[in-house]
């Protein structure tokens, strides 16, 4: 049987090398955590006051101060919180991973709440190491008759401990740089970390540096404090001015009166806002606030389209703000930032964890002090908990864009193509947010206006119908068996859509010519958003408005006279193009100003689409080996056609059959280079004959 030994010990030989290398992965993050366990100690203090356990000066103002001394290659992170014996100094700094909060918050569970307790593991102390060779401690705890304590450690196995001289209660670090982390000192750069890490920490953090030159500013005697320091008055005489008067006589005017102004010492004034806007409820945050602390935030000075404030105590504590981005980019080129603090302290942008994938498409900040973080705060600890963080978020933001479409239509019509990309985004990503917005999804017809998917399913009905509801369903009914004549393989609704307004333009002006309607579905996203949409719903179906010619658009015709005009130019067609796959029909169009038409099947041109994706993810898969099924349908109504169906043997009919496809395609698709220019060519060559 194995014999039981003590307790394992870590040993500081091993553990500090792992500290500078592994435990946190950027090596700024030392002032987070020192910042942090400064807003700890000042926190406890304050509740130990609350509770009648201490008594706060009169005077007293709790802050964090940075002292950065490039010339001695060090900096200093003092606090005035409740500071340490030399027994809690033996605790929480001598016994790596003992953490103090953890401890603190046990031992008064009963008496206060835990909130804005920041730290977690106790390890926090020791990211100093990651850039100091040498680390002291100076104390003093708030308790009666305590006696400062000074430590020592240059983070080998050794430490020193022994009476310090610290004056005030609260807690001085002292690191001493080393050579390859001296950009720390720097006073700007140690601005630009803070104001990445503690810009919203909940006691006021400033920044100074050692031996710096005296600076001041000059203020009303009115906005004088006990705390100002004042170095002279400065007077400011009258100014006079000589003025005509109305009976046309000078005299001395006083344009501006005599001023009194006192030069004192610059105020210091905080790297951070200690009540950030999140932690406000809605109510009392205006408009104005929400967009000034957008652009604070995230340096973008184009106004956020709206916004949600989420505000959240039970089953656990969240409080944020999710901001909806003005939009003018391709979907690819789309990124947003979504900020994770916990108790305003930030932690890292974009955590999938906790925020859904679409939802970084945003911008926002999220503060969730519930988090299970793991030791270097970067990152999170596997925990279901976390799923239901992410779901909320969700929930909330498919709420509000749901909520807004139903009472303020007018508004979410407005930001419809700014959000469209991020909502079809989120449908595919998450099957929870479109199920809850597959009614409030938008598209906006040829005419310019937007109609959700039951509303284009169910058009609206004229005044005084006596059932309408019946009616509606009549017209979903008819429109179902119309796109299974038309398609001839279900009983599916078609949705007509558009890509691209201006190269489709021939196929909506006969939509619209025949009071036919179409989508306009224009974004890289759609392709896959409108695949997804039919396999949910499986009462309709999609088709480009160039995949096929409606009957709407035809005249009846002798089906024989139309069959044998078909064979016939299909031969003269496939030799003029040298092309015998070229699917190619007639037709008689109500417009007998279009000549020709190219339709290509909705499935084949889908198929080239997902190779073209394939091939651009580096999967090796060539569009060119699916070719899509494309028909060229010549007007028969059309003098041209007619023209080339009554003179085969005419020397110019292989450059009309040439014109003619190059015409139907360009209303389909650009031409290629070589294409455009043999068009060009050939369209100067014909107009040389009317010259003639």
């Amino acid at each position: 049987m194995a014999e039981k030994h003590g307790s394992l010990s870590i040993n500081s030989d091993n553990i500090f090398p792992v500290i500078k290398k592994w435990l946190y992965s950027d090596h700024d993050i030392f002032y987070r955590e020192l910042v942090s366990n400064g807003c700890d100690a000042i926190t406890k203090l304050k509740k130990l006051d609350m509770m009648g356990e201490y008594e706060l000066p009169a005077d007293y103002k709790p802050q964090i101060e940075i002292e950065v001394n490039p010339d001695a290659k060090t900096l200093t992170v003092t606090d005035n919180g409740l500071g340490m014996t030399a027994d809690e100094v033996e605790e929480y700094i001598n016994q790596i991973a003992f953490s103090g909060a953890n401890d603190f918050l046990e031992k008064y569970k009963d008496k206060a709440n835990d909130d804005q307790i920041i730290g977690h593991f106790g390890l926090g102390f020791y990211s100093a190491f990651m850039v100091a060779d040498e680390v002291h401690i100076d104390t003093l705890s708030y308790q009666n008759g305590a006696t400062a304590v000074h430590w020592e450690c240059d983070g080998g196995t050794e430490f020193s401990m022994t009476d310090g001289i610290k004056e005030g209660v609260g807690t001085k670090i002292t690191l001493f740089l080393n050579e390859d982390c001296l950009e720390f000192a720097n006073e700007y750069r140690a601005r630009e970390v803070l104001e990445k890490y503690c810009s919203f920490m909940p006691i006021p953090v400033f920044l100074k540096k050692a031996n710096a030159e005296t600076e001041y500013e000059t203020i009303d005697p009115a906005d004088k404090l006990d705390t100002d320091t004042v170095v002279e008055t400065i007077i400011e005489e009258a100014k006079t001015e000589e003025k005509e008067n109305e009976n046309g006589e000078k005299e001395i005017v006083e344009i501006s009166p005599k001023t009194e102004k006192l030069k004192i010492v610059k105020r210091p004034v905080p790297l951070n806002d200690t009540a950030p806007l999140w932690s406000k409820t809605p109510k009392d945050c205006t408009d104005e606030e929400y967009k000034a602390f957008y652009r604070k935030v995230f340096m973008d000075y184009k106004e956020p389209l709206f916004w949600i404030h989420l505000n959240m105590d039970y089953p656990f504590n969240l409080k944020g703000i999710l901001y909806f981005p003005k939009i003018n980019t391709e979907y690819d080129s789309i990124e947003g930032t979504i900020k994770l603090y916990n108790n305003q302290v930030f932690v890292a942008d974009n955590i999938k964890e906790v925020i859904p994938e679409f939802l970084m498409l945003l911008k926002g900040v999220i503060d969730c002090p519930d988090l299970p973080l793991n030791v270097s705060r970067s990152a999170l600890q596997n925990d279901g908990f976390v799923k239901k963080i992410s779901d909320y978020i969700t929930k909330k933001v498919a709420d509000k864009l749901t909520g807004m479409c139903k009472t303020d239509k007018e508004s979410y019509e407005k930001y419809w193509d700014d959000i469209s990309p991020f909502i079809k985004f989120g449908c595919l990503k998450d099957e929870k947010f479109c199920d809850k917005m597959n009614d409030y999804i938008l598209f906006k017809d040829i005419n310019g206006k937007y109609l959700t998917l039951p509303e284009w399913l169910k058009p609206e009905q004229p005044a005084g119908e006596e059932d309408a509801e019946a009616k509606d369903e009549t017209s979903a009914d008819n429109a179902a068996e119309e796109a299974s004549t038309e398609e001839g393989k279900d009983d599916r609704s078609v949705i007509y859509y558009v890509t691209d307004e201006k190269q489709q333009g021939q196929y909506i002006k006969m939509f619209k010519e025949q009071d036919m309607n179409a989508v306009i579905l224009n974004h890289n996203i759609d392709t896959s958003f409108i695949s997804q949409l039919e396999r949910r719903n499986e009462k309709y179906k999609f088709m480009r408005i160039d995949a096929d010619l409606t009957e709407s658009l035809k005249e009846e015709g002798s089906e024989e006279e139309l069959k044998a005009a078909g064979e016939s130019l299909s031969e003269l067609f496939h030799k003029a193009l040298n092309n015998d796959k070229l699917t190619v029909k007639v037709e008689k169009l109500k417009d007998s100003k279009i000549s020709s038409v190219i339709t290509c099947s909705e499935e084949g041109r889908r198929m080239q689409d997902m190779m073209r994706m394939y091939s651009m993810g580096g999967m090796g898969m060539d569009a060119s080996m699916f070719p899509a099924d494309v028909t060229l349908t010549l007007n028969a109504n059309h003098e041209l056609v007619k023209f080339i169906l009554d003179h085969k043997d005419s020397e110019y009919v292989t450059d009309f059959c040439e014109q003619l496809y190059d015409l139907a395609m360009i209303t389909n698709q650009p031409l290629s280079v070589d294409a455009m220019t043999k068009f060009v060519e050939r369209s100067n060559k014909i107009m040389m004959l009317l010259a003639k």
